[in-house]
């Protein structure tokens, strides 16, 4: 590794923690001035003051803000995240060590889809463009991106869950085939082939086919209209007009000089996508009741469990950092234009 790598290696990283440290700052102070009562949500409202003032004082509650935030730093920082403040009070660790393998079984495989699908059709519209295909793919593009996360699996649950019963409608697994699945990972469809439980594979991925299309698509449109514009651009230089001088074949032109230079700006896009596909994980998992951190958030929020939702967020944070970390790292390497 050169110094000039490792210097910029050591820049990025030393980036990435503010960024993390403010989202978590942010989301703190949010949770302390949106109104009710977390104690409250819990027990009810018939709990005398006396027993809610004892539960605060054993969770820490009861401290000035400034005392709970250095705790809450210190904790995040040892990846103490403490215990939920509502039913059960159990290990936020042990609960979020549960569900996020879920989110990643759903959010990786909808990253490839939406990636493969939108950079295939954007770079298929740029080789016809100003053709009935090329306005088709743009007019689909348009239409994918203005639909609704949950709108769209909701159509995709009328019609392949309901209408045709090809698909499951909600959760990872058929209840009968999960009172028996032995899980070690948490990854359903690795756990399958790990032990050889081929019912359960085909189930786990007849559930994961509805909401990774849902979610893959709902970026989709982005992917196909920032591929076709640096395509035509691509298209257009020296080195592409001198290739067909010389008798390459225009799809091997196509999808495989212009392409590839376009995807240099598409691996950026890939970065920030990625945060914006684990936040539309929440709307999905809500609509297919899939067991992830996306749902998880939505119900602590609906409880005001501070110490859920914030260690929820700081997991968000993390790995929006990294995949931005990961990204930028890549672009140098991909780009020889980008200098370390």
């Amino acid at each position: 590794m050169s110094s000039s790598f490792r210097n910029f290696l050591i820049t990025r990283l030393l980036l990435t923690i503010p960024m993390i440290l403010i989202l978590v700052s942010l989301v703190f102070f949010v949770m302390r001035v949106l109104p009710g009562d977390p104690i409250r949500s819990q027990l009810g409202p018939r709990v005398s003051e006396e027993q809610a003032d004892k539960i605060r004082e054993r969770l820490g509650l009861n401290e000035p803000i400034m005392v709970q935030y250095v705790t809450y730093l210190k904790d995040i920082v040892t990846f103490n995240f403490g215990n939920a403040l509502t039913q059960g009070e159990r290990p936020i660790r042990d609960e979020l060590g549960e569900r996020l393998p879920a989110t990643l079984e759903l959010s990786i495989p909808a990253m490839i889809f939406t990636s493969v699908f939108g950079i295939g059709l954007g770079a298929y519209a740029s080789k016809y463009r100003k053709k009935p295909v090329d306005y088709g793919i743009r007019l689909f593009s348009i239409f994918i991106y203005s639909i609704p996360i949950f709108f769209l699996g909701l159509i995709f649950q009328i019609i392949f869950g309901v209408r045709l019963n090809w698909l499951p409608l909600s959760g990872r697994m058929d209840s009968m085939i999960l009172t028996t699945f032995n899980s070690v990972t948490n990854f359903y469809v690795l756990d399958s082939i790990l032990t050889g439980n081929w019912p359960a594979f085909w189930s786990a991925i007849s559930h994961l086919i509805m909401p990774t299309i849902t979610l893959g698509l709902a970026l989709t449109g982005t992917f196909i209209r920032l591929t076709r514009i640096n395509m035509i651009e691509m298209l257009r230089t020296d080195f592409i007009a001198a290739g067909r001088a010389r008798g390459i074949p225009e799809k091997t032109l196509v999808y495989t000089h212009a392409l590839r230079n376009t995807l240099i700006p598409i691996l950026t896009l890939i970065g920030l996508q990625m945060a914006i596909l684990i936040a539309g994980a929440v709307l999905t998992e809500t609509t297919f009741s899939w067991p992830g951190i996306g749902r998880y958030l939505v119900e602590r929020i609906s409880l005001r469990d501070y110490t859920a939702v914030q260690s929820t967020i700081a997991v968000f944070a993390f790995f929006v950092g990294i995949i931005s970390l990961i990204m930028d790292l890549m672009n140098a390497l991909v780009d020889p234009r980008i200098r370390y």
